[in-house]
């Protein structure tokens, strides 16, 4: 096997790793908002129920990034600098730990989905489906764990496209199994919301045995047995170091999410499916930026294994006005046919006035965001990951969720509260981190320095 690798530049394009990571976001964000629209034919309740769900969902998902994210900005140093039996070990030992969490993870939800459901002030028949969801995509968390960790690092290795195919794949398949089991189609049992939470679980269990076979296909030094089972105290701290950080800003964030989740709760039934629909749309507005930001950082990850510090400074810029420019442009789609798009999901006249009035702010919301996702997400290829959770506790913590209570219960705005204390939350911290950036203090943060890369050669 050669002992080269080519040059991060010639051999990773920010265009050809980013559209297929936009296209698998996509279908990924495609998955939730299947069960969305298919659900909303059952009821508002039933939509209300499996989004709550799938606020812890989503947090179960950002832990189990700790080892996934950790291990591919690791891995992504060492390819760098051109040391691949290691990135070989570091990739498996990532699967082996992730599952591990998993586990743990699916034995929590399974045993407390009716406590986690009851917290979130949840009554009736939106607890009930909340319950009966997550106590079976809970249950199978265990299986994204595993993809986590696969998909990082088969990503980092320039094999964006082959992902994108499997998402694709899964999607299709959850989309059909939705079709089946929640309208009892083709003799069927009809399950309603279970049916969606089984489709959900079928499709990941499928996409992990494709990942699997990827894996020995993308990386340069075959994975062998010993290697899940081999843990090196080196490299368990350096996917932490990473990693830690990393999961702990975005669960800080999602804790905020749910807290905001918690004030809507007291708005009424209108305004909890009004943020469901208005969230599903949202996300659209920042898909480019996510594939963006997770094209910059293995980029940049590269660089910085390499040394090429420079690059790497020069490689956000430019990264960032693209994302920019794709943000305002979905964003102003957004603005335009925010009454329309809320339609696509219900006919009540009060959740789509609720939900178009909030889609008015996507342009101050998302472009906050999108400085958000690319400049972190390049932080932590380059190192520094604990910056952006030292600044994310300021910001969403002590700033964001006070300022939302203000807006939300005394000064009466109702959900347009809350997005406009999420959307000072995201300007404060994108305003910081891009100083951070052009500081150039992330140079110091380097997992793999150029004397190892020496010793390497």
């Amino acid at each position: 096997m050669s002992e080269t690798i080519q040059h991060p530049k010639e051999k990773l394009s920010l265009f050809h790793l980013t559209w297929p990571i936009f296209l698998e976001v996509f279908l990924f964000m495609l998955m939730g908002l299947a069960d969305t629209f298919m659900l909303s034919a059952l009821s508002d309740n039933a939509v209300s129920g499996v989004g709550t769900a799938n606020q812890y969902i989503h947090i179960a998902i950002l832990i189990l990034e700790v080892v996934g994210n950790g291990a591919a900005i690791v891995v992504s140093q060492y390819l760098g600098s051109r040391r691949y039996l290691e990135a070989a070990k570091i990739s498996a030992l990532a699967v082996t730990l992730n599952l591990c969490v998993g586990l743990i993870m699916s034995i929590i939800f399974i045993l407390s989905s009716n406590q986690l459901m009851v917290m979130m002030n949840l009554q009736g028949d939106v607890l009930q489906y909340a319950q009966s969801y997550l106590i079976i995509v809970g249950g199978g968390i265990f299986l994204q764990a595993i993809i986590n960790s696969l998909a990082a690092i088969i990503r980092v290795h320039g094999w964006t496209k082959q992902t994108m195919y499997v998402s694709l794949g899964m999607n299709i398949i959850h989309v059909i199994g939705n079709y089946i089991l929640i309208f009892g189609n083709f003799g069927a049992p009809e399950l309603g919301v279970q049916g969606a939470a089984i489709s959900s679980v079928v499709s990941r269990l499928i996409a992990v045995f494709v990942f699997f076979w990827l894996l020995y296909q993308a990386l340069e030094v075959k994975v062998k047995l010993e290697y899940y089972f081999t843990l090196s105290k080196e490299y368990v701290s350096k996917i932490l170091y990473i990693g830690l950080p990393s999961a702990l800003e975005q669960i800080l964030y999602q804790v905020c999410q749910i807290v905001f989740l918690y004030y809507v709760t007291y708005l009424g039934a209108e305004s909890l499916a009004a943020r469901q629909y208005a969230n599903n749309i949202s996300m659209f507005t920042y898909l480019f930026a996510i594939a963006i930001g997770m094209g910059t950082a293995i980029i940049v990850g590269r660089f910085v294994g390499a040394g090429e510090k420079d690059a790497a400074y020069k490689q956000l810029w430019f990264s960032v006005k693209a994302a920019l420019i794709f943000t305002i442009t979905i964003a102003l789609v957004v603005i335009i046919f925010r009454e329309p798009l809320m339609n696509l999901f219900t006919d009540n006249p009060e959740v789509i006035k609720i939900g178009a009035s909030v889609l008015l702010l996507s342009l101050l919301l998302e472009t906050g965001r999108t400085f958000n996702i690319t400049i972190i997400n390049t932080l932590r290829a380059a190192g520094d990951a604990r910056f952006p959770v030292k600044i994310g506790f300021l910001s969403m913590v002590c700033m964001s969720l006070p300022l939302g209570y203000l807006l939300v219960f005394v000064f009466d705005l109702g959900l347009v509260g809350v997005w406009l204390a999420i959307a000072a939350d995201e300007w404060t911290r994108a305003i910081i981190v891009l100083f951070r950036w052009k500081s150039r203090k992330w140079e110091r943060f380097a997992l793999v320095s150029p004397k190892e890369e020496e010793l390497v050669k």
